[in-house]
């Protein structure tokens, strides 16, 4: 006979679900298996952190010398407006300089000749220097682009002449410039001035 009966299946399925007991050297493995992973993921997060902290300062940085360059282009341009002001009032001022300069000569040559004016026969001599004065101050003011209007025997344009009067004239057509009472001129390609005018009226028809 057999001392040892076997397991019936009842036997066989209580052994089975039974939990394996874990020894100290397998809880000892598993608890330095999650210090490891904390470990890894707490210096994941420093680096991370380290990372974020390093662009942080680079961004600072960045935004110090942004503002450190606003602020000097600000004064550049507050020193670029004030210069190109102050030019400008100095070329308003003395716009007329060159001008000026060009006359000069005239009128000195009109103080000699007033200091002759005087001194006993000079009368032609004087006539001849008042001409020549004239020419000259005629040739100045060409160059500056200043031209005289020529008016008389014209007919009336009222971008050029202004008509003080109108009479009747023969044998001259209506509205023509018959006499110029003060001159006009022009300065390069723009009436400054218009001619002051007497123009021809038509004639009535008795």
């Amino acid at each position: 006979m057999k001392s040892n009966k076997e397991p019936n299946a009842n036997e066989e399925e209580v052994q089975q679900n039974e939990p394996e007991l874990k020894t100290d050297s397998d809880k000892e493995n598993s608890a330095a298996e999650v210090k490891e992973v904390l470990d890894e993921n707490e210096k994941l997060l420093f680096a991370e952190l380290e990372t974020k902290n390093s662009r942080i300062a680079e961004l600072e940085n960045e935004n110090k010398d942004l503002k450190e360059t606003l602020l000097r282009k600000a004064a550049e341009f507050e020193n670029y407006k004030r210069r190109t002001e102050n030019e400008l009032q100095n070329f308003v001022k003395y716009a007329s300089e060159s001008f000026v300069l060009s006359v000069l000569p005239v009128y000195t040559d009109f103080e000699r000749s007033m200091e002759h004016i005087d001194d006993e026969g000079n009368t032609a001599s004087f006539k001849e220097g008042i001409k020549l004065l004239f020419q000259k101050f005629i040739k100045i003011m060409e160059d500056q682009g200043v031209k005289k209007i020529e008016a008389k025997g014209q007919p009336f344009d009222f971008n050029f002449h202004e008509a003080l009067m109108q009479k009747p004239a023969e044998d001259v057509p209506a509205h023509t410039v018959l006499d110029v009472l003060e001159p006009g001129f022009m300065l390069k390609d723009k009436v400054i001035k218009h001619a002051k005018v007497i123009v021809s009226q038509e004639l009535s028809q008795s």
